[in-house]
């Protein structure tokens, strides 16, 4: 009886024609399109920060860009408060993140909770810290709800909120995007263990839910966790767009500006800009490099801590408060898409009013016109981008499967950590090379062309794509493929017909991932446009800085609408196009 439960043994199928000449050299043109921009970029950034770029006057290297950035005012101050905001924010999310994911991810609701954040993933950093900004204004929504009932302020208060110098509303605008991330690579991470009956088991031991999760879970996932907290951390001390938006402005953290003095008239400033990009690529390697030292002392004080054996702690303690504070974070992030929304469509709202008094749609129709322009090159740059990056990720896998034939599967693990050069764009900060892929882009005459913005997005884009594609697509049972092909198909018609319907979910997935990246992107946009190619984000952060609430709140809407869109579309276009599936990949 056992044996009529063993799977059918498949005929063996017709000898496959070898890899396609695309499928080859798919993976030598996917990394090439990150490593040679990269390291070009780089070291065109590089060069002017020790005084050569001929071009416009540097011919002796030196290191007076140096000089002229540490004697710059403020400068010591701007590198204080991008180390704390980065810091900071870096560990509250990892703190708020598995705090809570450890604590919920056995509940029912934990994986309703995930898809429930994802509107707060696909939304652009840049439009969540401008609702935030109308949320923490000192007259914003949450002081017009306790005024003046509670707080007697008839007018609002003369306080700094937005900009403060302490970096706090930076700190908050960070979190509310990498929470929600981290908690969702954490819930990943702890469905491939076996989360649920380990605890049970610590718990029948007399270890407390937190002490469990902490001893017994979290050992086994960081791995899986570390490359997205170094990504985080290297966001964090480099963010432009966000900073520009709620950091300190006198002076603004390093990364804001080195981008000032790059975009500066005065070319001579570029030499210490170039210094400050390349100042901050050594404090993202360090502080890199300092958290993966702190991982090895923690490692070596958790393994005394676990043999101690001991059932309750404050460490454990921590990290149930931390649990407790994300849902805060998550109706802070709700309110701050609400006010965008509600600014948009107030034809009157005077403080302390906590709605708008009158509504109207006016602000949307005078602003018609000029969306259009920023629209269509957001979605022909987002779709574009998007569709190079999906080819390129297809062609990559697909040759990993082919390569891996009738192979163990752990060739394919071995295959795939070639691809490490994927997360470079991660890891890398922008600024760092995307000045010196401007100056290419001078030399070679395609700078402020709507070409050059689509090939600085694909750098950014692929490696997003690949990497939510990369799993579903090694996961496809291969013996649905060898049972067409020993029917007579094509290795092409059964791609086509068999394994590409299979994988649409994460193919639209994947895809929809890719045009959220691309339409959140500002420093790309910049550089490679040169402020010619305006984008959603590029206005809506240029706003930000002193316009009309009202008109400011129409542009950050529809940057979030966007991303919104593809992800419904990605929902919605399996079951369209395959109405009769029950189930999907």
């Amino acid at each position: 009886m056992a044996a009529a439960h063993e799977p059918l043994a498949l005929p063996a199928p017709p000898a496959a024609p070898g890899r396609p000449a695309l499928l080859r050299w798919a993976p030598t043109l996917t990394l090439a399109a990150f490593a040679l921009p990269i390291a070009a970029g780089l070291a065109g950034t590089a060069l002017p920060a020790f005084g050569w770029l001929p071009s416009i006057g540097g011919h002796d290297l030196g290191l007076d860009a140096w000089r002229r950035l540490v004697t710059q005012p403020g400068f010591g101050t701007s590198l204080a408060t991008t180390l704390f905001t980065g810091w900071a924010a870096t560990l509250l999310a990892v703190w708020a993140a598995l705090g809570w994911s450890l604590l919920v991810h056995h509940r029912p609701w934990a994986q309703r909770l995930a898809r429930g954040v994802a509107p707060l993933l696909a939304t652009p950093h840049s439009a969540i810290a401008i609702g935030l900004a109308f949320v923490v204004a000192p007259s914003g929504w949450l002081l017009r709800w306790v005024s003046p009932g509670l707080t007697g302020w008839e007018l609002p208060p003369d306080v700094s909120t937005v900009g403060h110098a302490s970096g706090w509303p930076l700190i908050a605008g960070l979190l509310l995007k990498e929470v929600p991330y981290l908690m969702l690579m954490t819930l990943s991470a702890l469905n491939q263990v076996e989360a649920r009956g380990q605890l049970a088991a610590a718990r029948a031991l007399g270890y407390g839910p937190a002490a469990a999760a902490l001893k017994v879970v979290l050992p086994q996932i960081y791995p899986q966790l570390r490359l997205p907290i170094y990504a985080v951390l290297a966001f964090s001390l480099t963010v432009v767009d966000v900073a520009l938006v709620l950091g300190p402005d006198h002076p603004p953290t390093l990364a804001v500006l080195a981008v000032r003095w790059f975009s500066d008239p005065d070319v001579g400033l570029y030499f210490p800009a170039a210094a400050a990009a390349m100042l901050l690529l050594a404090v993202v390697a360090t502080s890199i490099a300092l958290w993966h030292g702190a991982e090895r002392l923690v490692g070596r004080w958790g393994s005394a801590w676990l043999q101690r054996g001991e059932r309750r702690s404050r460490l454990a303690t921590l990290g149930a408060a931390a649990g407790r504070c994300v849902p805060w974070l998550m109706a802070l992030a709700a309110l701050s898409l609400a006010g965008m929304a509600l600014w948009s469509l107030a034809a009157q709202w005077r403080y302390p009013d906590a709605l708008p008094t009158t509504w109207t749609l006016a602000h949307w129709q005078r602003q018609a016109q000029a969306l259009r322009g920023p629209l269509a090159a957001t979605l022909s740059i987002a779709g574009v981008s998007t569709l190079i990056a999906l080819v390129l990720s297809v062609a990559c896998l697909e040759n990993e499967a082919h390569g891996r034939g009738g192979r163990a599967r752990a060739r394919g693990g071995a295959q795939a950590r070639l691809y490490w050069p994927l997360y470079l764009p991660l890891l890398v900060p922008q600024v760092a090379f995307l000045f010196g892929a401007q100056v290419l882009l001078v030399r070679a005459g395609l700078d402020t062309t709507w070409a050059a913005v689509v090939w600085a997005h694909l750098i950014f884009v692929l490696p997003y794509l690949f990497l939510s594609l990369a799993d579903p697509w090694r996961a496809y049972d291969e013996r649905y493929t060898r049972s067409a092909l020993s029917l007579g198909a094509s290795r092409w018609r059964v791609f086509w017909r068999v394994k590409l319907p299979i994988l649409l979910r994460p193919v639209a997935v994947a895809a929809a991932v890719a045009c959220a990246v691309s339409v959140g992107l500002y420093l790309p946009t910049l550089f490679a446009g040169a402020g010619r190619v305006a984008t959603l984000t590029t206005e809506a952060v240029t706003l930000a800085a002193g316009a009309d609430r009202r008109v400011i709140g129409v542009w950050a809407v529809l940057q979030a609408l966007l991303p919104l869109a593809a992800y419904a579309l990605a929902l919605a276009l399996p079951r369209l196009v395959q109405p009769h599936r029950r189930s999907w990949a």
